[in-house]
């Protein structure tokens, strides 16, 4: 069955995704950066009435925990990425690399970009998670 981006069904997924990833396993198992947080920008047209955080708890290749929260509780994670639905949808759809997607500035990240550099290969495995979900996307 199809789960909706976002939605918590989809964030549940997204954590069991990562977790049973042996390459995420080793692509962050050095991580112990922090919390790394997705907002996906209000889109009252398809449904998204505010923006939507996705906090992801990451600690060395595991996710610990993973849930939905407002983009304000987002911003308090030491890494916190914005894009518009579509650029996430980009992301899901493996059309648009995400460390790529915030050095042209079609994702922004507050946090440190040298540290979220070093790990590509982490981030690529999460994009990996990712389509491992079928998903449903609110604007087809």
């Amino acid at each position: 069955m199809a789960l909706s981006f976002p939605s918590i069904e989809w964030v549940e997924e997204f954590k069991k995704q990562i977790n049973s990833s042996e390459g995420y396993k080793k692509a962050g198992a050095t991580w112990t950066a922090g919390v790394v947080a997705l907002v996906t920008s209000a889109k009252p047209e398809i449904g998204i009435k505010e923006d939507v955080g996705i906090w992801l708890d990451l600690h060395q290749g595991v996710c610990r925990d993973a849930k939905i929260v407002t983009a304000e509780d987002a911003q308090k994670a030491p890494f916190c990425i914005t894009g518009d639905y579509a650029r996430w949808k980009q992301v899901i759809k493996k059309e648009l690399e995400p460390v790529k997607g915030m050095m042209q500035g079609k994702l922004k990240l507050k946090g440190d970009l040298p540290t979220i550099v070093r790990y590509v290969k982490a981030s690529q495995e999460l994009v990996e998670c990712t389509t491992r979900i079928e998903t449903k996307f609110l604007d087809e």
